[in-house]
């Protein structure tokens, strides 16, 4: 229904979600905290990895898995910042909102599941299993029942309305502008996401990082070069406007196709994700459809890199894309003329 209504109902609903979701949350750790007896038992339990070699081989296929958790939202914010008064407002509303609310929530999910430890003899990080805990048969307790699943549900629809529906509504409407509307993207988007069963990642936290995030990051973090490349450092963040919109305008490029960018695009995709393997099960086996030689196994092919690289799929991904966008665009020249009267960029 917030689709359907269009990115004005997405704005006002996201306006008032995101503050509800983060004052409860807030409550949420202060009753916690109070059942735990203060934040000392909160905090005292050591790390179970240490920082030894274990650590460092779990961190940093992790830390390219959360960047590929929000390298999607951060290459779709122009369907967000387009809306902006001035580059100044997105600016500041970038600056303030994502790092206070990114630190807050993960910090405050941490400490809760922390104090479930305390409270209730285990760690508890689902917040649905968590909700079912503070039923206890009395009327002030199927209150806070209700209203724990009334914030989860708010919580679920501002994260996945912003993060995962606007942008492929937008895409879907493009691919087809004149049978396929913005409400009616949303729509496809709605019917796709459930067709591809999401929820089975999380079965498995192997695949969910290593074979699903880790693929998909290199993807994105490709993406992300050549765009950052075009725009920072091909164009010096000047853009044609009107020419966006002009089928023969300097955007056209070789016959509507940017070779150059597909180029770097599938090269860096390429060296990226080659290594692409899924982590290995206690019996040896593999936990996801990667061979443990890497993806190339299927054609019994193992590069001499191997899985090493794909650890840091989404930075390498970047760095490819980027460095071979900008050779490609300085020393390879355009096979195709600009179109008569098009401006050439800066």
């Amino acid at each position: 229904m917030i689709i359907i209504r269009g990115m004005d109902a997405v704005r006002r609903f996201e306006n008032w979600a995101a503050p509800f979701v983060l004052v409860v949350a807030f409550f949420l750790l202060i009753w916690m905290t109070s059942q735990a007896g203060g934040f000392g038992p909160l905090v005292q339990d050591n790390g179970t990895l240490g920082w030894g070699s274990n650590f460092w081989l779990i961190f940093f296929p992790s830390l390219m898995g959360m960047i590929a958790f929000w390298s999607t939202l951060s290459l779709n914010m122009p369907d967000f910042t387009r809306f902006g008064r001035s580059q100044r407002t997105q600016a500041i509303g970038q600056a303030l909102g994502l790092p206070t609310t990114m630190t807050l929530f993960p910090l405050i999910a941490v400490l809760v599941t922390s104090a479930t430890k305390t409270v209730y003899g285990s760690y508890i990080w689902d917040p649905v299993q968590l909700t079912g805990k503070f039923g206890d048969g009395s009327l002030g307790g199927t209150l806070v029942v209700i209203l724990a699943l009334f914030t989860l549900g708010v919580a679920t629809l501002s994260v996945n309305v912003a993060a995962n529906i606007v942008s492929p509504s937008y895409d879907f409407s493009n691919a087809w502008p004149k049978q396929i509307s913005f409400r009616t993207g949303g729509l496809i988007t709605g019917v796709v996401g459930i067709l591809i069963q999401p929820w089975m990642l999380y079965h498995d936290p192997h695949i969910y990082i290593f074979t699903w995030l880790g693929f998909y990051g290199g993807a994105t973090g490709a993406i992300a070069g050549v765009l950052i490349a075009d725009y920072w450092l091909i164009r010096r963040t000047n853009l044609k406007l009107a020419d966006l919109y002009r089928p023969s305008g300097i955007y056209r490029y070789v016959s509507g196709w940017n070779w150059r960018a597909v180029a770097a695009l599938l090269i860096g995709m390429f060296v990226a994700l080659g290594g692409a393997y899924s982590a290995t099960n206690p019996d040896g086996s593999a936990s996801g459809p990667f061979p443990p030689g890497g993806i190339l196994g299927f054609l019994h092919v193992q590069l001499p890199w191997g899985g090493y690289l794909y650890d840091y799929s989404w930075v390498l991904g970047l760095v490819v894309s980027f460095i071979l966008y900008w050779v490609f665009t300085r020393f390879v020249p355009d096979r195709e003329s600009a179109p008569q009267g098009a401006v050439q960029p800066a």
